[in-house]
């Protein structure tokens, strides 16, 4: 008998049975930085260089809430920073990841949300010509590249 056409398209990150936030497929230094209570390898490139400069760091603590229309749900910023500004580090950005953080910002117009990208020309998705940078300058949100600016602290 064939093989199911669906076997084919399972997903390649899978969850090890009672293992905390580990995944198959993950390189070395993904593996290290989830160990350390991170969730990439570049969240923890962005905390130990905010140590490095003598930044108290708060990873994850905070619960910010924002309305879905008529539902209630939560947002986990990565980071909050000292001066007040909200980080999210983001590698991979998938649509998803895009509507969550534009109903985040609806629903807290006061919070300062800010982007820090591993690449911000990573195209928002194949065949599209904007870029994840090009997505923010259009919904007004201020990014970064690779690091965080010293003026955001």
């Amino acid at each position: 008998m064939a093989k199911k056409k669906t076997d084919h398209f399972k997903k390649r990150r899978t969850k090890i049975p009672n293992a905390k936030k580990k995944f198959f497929n993950d390189s070395e230094e993904t593996k290290k930085a989830r160990e350390k209570g991170y969730r990439s390898a570049f969240e923890a490139k962005i905390a130990a260089d905010l140590i490095q400069r003598g930044i108290p760091i708060r990873y994850e603590e905070r619960k910010i809430y924002y309305v879905i229309p008529e539902e209630k749900h939560q947002y986990t910023p990565d980071f909050i920073l000292p001066s007040g500004v909200v980080l999210e580090i983001k590698g991979r950005w998938v649509l998803e990841d895009r509507k969550k953080l534009l109903m985040v910002i609806a629903s807290n117009p006061t919070l300062d949300i800010r982007i820090v990208f591993q690449n911000p020309f990573n195209k928002i998705s194949k065949g599209s010509k904007t870029t994840y940078a090009d997505w923010c300058d259009k919904n007004n949100i201020i990014w970064a590249s690779g690091c965080i600016p010293e003026d955001w602290y």
